[in-house]
């Protein structure tokens, strides 16, 4: 029998002929195709080309048989949620964010190894932490947590299935929670020395600054709150936190001395020149 390809009608529903995934046969592919190698000759054609049926290829997935698919998966789909538009939308309504990856490939195992990782990401402003189980959280994760985006990430690949390890990331992320909200007994004897970070809330410096203000006659300090005072030395409050935990720095110093001359009123004796 003559091949198919010279039996086919230049309007033929390739749909019909090439329907799912399946090994390259030459007789149903009406296209001249080449696989190998020939030192001297023109690579050889697809007839007894076993370099053709090696590799996978995708000549079901041509525009109109997609098209076709997806007319017939619609009857199996719901209609969008309305309120989720955008991605901005639906990490608000989501803020759990689960990251798996399918593989195609040839192997006498139809699981590949890489496909059983599972990366977990949450951003860290939408737990419920206070500042200790904050700081507690962001101790125990380590480089996981990423400052610029405010987003932690765990990524589990030990179990040998993609659920288990699923069930891994989110026993984590669970224990992490409860345990950053835990208080230990000695956690109350710590005193100012005993910090990991300066504290200004719980310092000396906050207590001098705050009676500094109540004698001040131009800040009518006796009808301030003391949150409201707390708001008047924001910047004072930031600038003595960034020295204290980053370190003596140009910057940081220029910003400790632009705010204490604020704080006590001062100008540079250049700008009365």
């Amino acid at each position: 029998m003559p091949p198919r390809t010279s039996l086919m009608p230049v309007d033929q529903d390739w749909g019909s002929v090439w329907p799912g995934p399946r090994t390259f046969h030459p007789a149903s592919v009406p296209l001249p195709l080449r696989q190998g190698y020939k030192e001297k000759d023109a690579p050889p054609g697809k007839f007894g080309n076993a370099e053709l049926m090696k590799i996978p290829n995708f000549l079901h997935l041509t525009p109109p048989v997609i098209t076709r698919q997806c007319e017939a998966l619609k009857s199996f789909c719901s209609a969008w949620p309305q309120g989720l538009e955008t991605d901005a939308k639906c990490e608000e309504s989501f803020p759990l964010e689960i990251i798996t990856s399918d593989y195609c490939h040839s192997s006498p195992d139809i699981r590949d190894p890489l496909a059983r990782i599972v990366t977990l990401k949450v951003k860290l402003g939408r737990l419920p932490l206070n500042t200790h189980a904050k700081d507690k959280l962001l101790r125990l994760v380590g480089e996981r947590y990423n400052p610029e985006n405010d987003v932690l990430t765990i990524m589990t690949d030990r179990c040998p299935l993609r659920q288990q390890n699923l069930d891994y990331a989110l026993y984590l992320l669970t224990t992490l929670f409860y345990e950053s909200w835990k208080i230990e007994a000695w956690e109350s004897e710590k005193s100012e020395a005993d910090m990991e970070y300066y504290d200004w809330d719980a310092s000396a410096s906050r207590k001098n600054v705050m009676g500094l203000l109540s004698w001040k006659p131009d800040q009518n300090a006796a009808e301030m709150s003391a949150d409201a005072m707390d708001l008047d030395i924001k910047e004072f409050k930031e600038a003595v936190s960034k020295i204290m935990n980053e370190g003596e720095e140009e910057y940081t110093l220029s910003r400790y001395k632009e705010e204490v001359k604020k704080l006590f009123s001062l100008q540079d004796i250049s700008s009365k020149v």
